[in-house]
């Protein structure tokens, strides 16, 4: 089958600047643009117009002619493009096309539809080839659609994308939009197709509507170095690129595709990742924005579960933009799950009532400390208790955890019985855990936010009329190495950042209500 209908879209500068805040330098912008060019690329997407000051260093311009500063004098065929979405750009800012770039594309979504197509219908004056790309069609429904479609109709743009937002997209789901695409926009118009790696279907979807798409239909398909974008990232051009080459008579020249990934993408992959995770499906399965899972997945404390919980709870109306305080009030209520607690109070306190209390946590001071602790322990018969973790070194103690994640990690590993306290916001602790606490009960006050493990265990000391409690492991942060002992925590993100000051500040304030002394050296003492 012919090429002569099928267009590449890079769009790495644009799509892949959420990654570095479009932050790739003046003359890694001027490189990959040559690159691109050098290898056939159809159409070349240089990156946003956007109402922000200019930055030569970024791909974000208040005009064409600030755009112009980056594209090459020789083009070879490629064409060049722009993205605007379309309240964020002042449209009478756009030039008239003198033929530098000759794409816009105009994003909005269904609940701006109009505005959308008026921004699309004045870009469409200015002269330029106009691409209307609707966000998250996904969340459209036929009906609504079939609205678009009549009025995309009437503006008869160049283009029209099916663009896959959230990356929900399945085949049948693929095809179903595609057939009501094919059926209701003019036959002359081009579609385009643009996806996401939620479910790390997106060289398999472009590979099917291939095979989907009728060869008078032009097309054009979007893709991004080494499928760099937005977590969970794009289809990779260099896949995509070599599946033409061999199946549909193109000509990319892929070696300068490579090195181009190698000498400018892989260098940002190292410390910006992208690509399939798990809390991405899981938006992706509910049709959600991406900054819902990021957002649960960010607190550190949450298990894959409890976070497939929150996403099903959002409403319809919530899905398509991203609503923080929306989240942070679900988050709220799913952590403040009150269990009637009084009985574990009750016997907990005539375990701990007058007792020396030591709480470890899995700081690297206590392993480099840990022959003088056991011996401070033994010798004055203290009870021990650790903080979000079990210790092979220690276990005649209590465990407690505030953390689901920690907790269904460490569970599968603990047998002794009769010795786990969980907070009630974890996860399967009525069933799991031999006492029950409220986790509103321990991480009073109400302002305080991602409440610190060790600052709700001293609470919970001072609630069991300990007088005086003991830590060792309670090292503090730093943003410049690990801060856990090897094997305990280094899984997950939070693992590298705290608040020093906050959590002593914290701590210092419960020592009217027990003493706190330290076995090991913290950072927390000189906060």
């Amino acid at each position: 089958m012919s090429m002569d209908k099928i267009r590449l879209l890079d769009c790495t500068l644009r799509d892949g600047g959420y990654i570095n805040g479009w932050n790739f330098g003046y003359k890694t912008i001027k490189s990959m643009i040559a690159r691109l060019a050098e290898a056939g690329t159809d159409i070349i997407e240089a990156g946003f117009l956007r109402n922000v000051p200019y930055d030569p260093d970024k791909t974000l311009f208040n005009s064409v002619r600030e755009a112009k500063n980056v594209l090459p004098e020789e083009k070879k065929h490629s064409v060049f493009a722009l993205m605007a979405l379309h309240n964020q750009y002042s449209v009478e800012k756009l030039e008239e096309n003198d033929g530098t770039v000759d794409i816009i594309r105009v994003t909005f979504h269904n609940y701006d539809m109009d505005e959308g197509l008026d921004f699309c219908h004045r870009v469409k004056e200015k002269g330029y080839r106009l691409f209307v790309n609707p966000i998250n069609i996904m969340g459209y429904t036929d009906g609504q659609l079939l609205e678009l479609f009549e009025k995309v109709n009437k503006l008869g743009p160049y283009g029209f994308s099916i663009v896959d937002t959230f990356g929900s997209m399945t085949k049948a789901e693929l095809m179903r939009i595609y057939s009501l695409c094919e059926k209701n926009l003019d036959r002359e118009m081009v579609f385009g197709l643009h996806l996401h790696e939620n479910l790390a279907l997106s060289f398999s979807l472009a590979q099917s509507y291939l095979e989907l798409r009728r060869d008078a239909r032009r097309s054009v398909l979007d893709a991004s170095l080494n499928g760099m974008g937005r977590v969970p990232g794009n289809l990779s051009i260099e896949l995509i690129m070599d599946f033409l080459n061999r199946n549909y008579q193109a000509d990319y020249d892929i070696d300068y595709v490579l090195d181009a990934i190698e000498e400018h993408i892989l260098p940002i992959k190292k410390t910006e990742t992208w690509g399939y995770q798990t809390e991405y499906f899981l938006s992706a399965k509910y049709n959600l924005h991406r900054n819902y899972a990021e957002y649960f997945q960010g607190k550190g404390n949450l298990t894959t579960k409890e976070i497939k919980y929150l996403l099903r709870k959002i409403p319809e109306e919530k899905k398509s933009v991203f609503d923080e305080a929306f989240a942070e009030a679900l988050y709220q209520s799913h952590e403040n799950r009150k269990v009637s607690d009084e009985e574990s109070l009750l016997k907990l306190k005539g375990i701990f009532g007058g007792r020396k209390t030591v709480l470890l946590a899995p700081g690297k001071s206590l392993l480099e400390y840990w022959p003088a602790v056991r011996a401070w322990i033994e010798r004055e018969n203290a009870l021990v208790v650790t903080a979000n973790f079990f210790f092979d070194e220690w276990r005649e103690g209590y465990a407690f955890f505030s953390n689901g994640r920690r907790f269904q990690e460490y569970k599968s590993l603990w047998k002794n019985t009769g010795r786990v306290i969980c907070t009630s916001n974890v996860a399967g602790a009525g069933e799991m855990a031999d006492y029950v606490i409220n986790y509103e009960r321990l991480a009073v006050p109400r302002q305080e936010k991602d409440a610190n493990c060790g600052v709700m265990l001293v609470r919970l000391m001072s609630l069991l009329g300990v007088p005086e409690v003991f830590l060792a492991g309670f090292d503090g942060f730093s943003e410049d190495e690990d801060n856990y002992m090897p094997g305990y925590f280094g899984s997950f993100a939070s693992a590298r950042c705290g608040d020093n000051r906050r959590i002593a500040a914290q701590l210092r304030a419960l020592e009217d209500a027990v003493d706190i002394r330290y076995l090991t050296p913290s950072r927390y003492k000189e906060a």
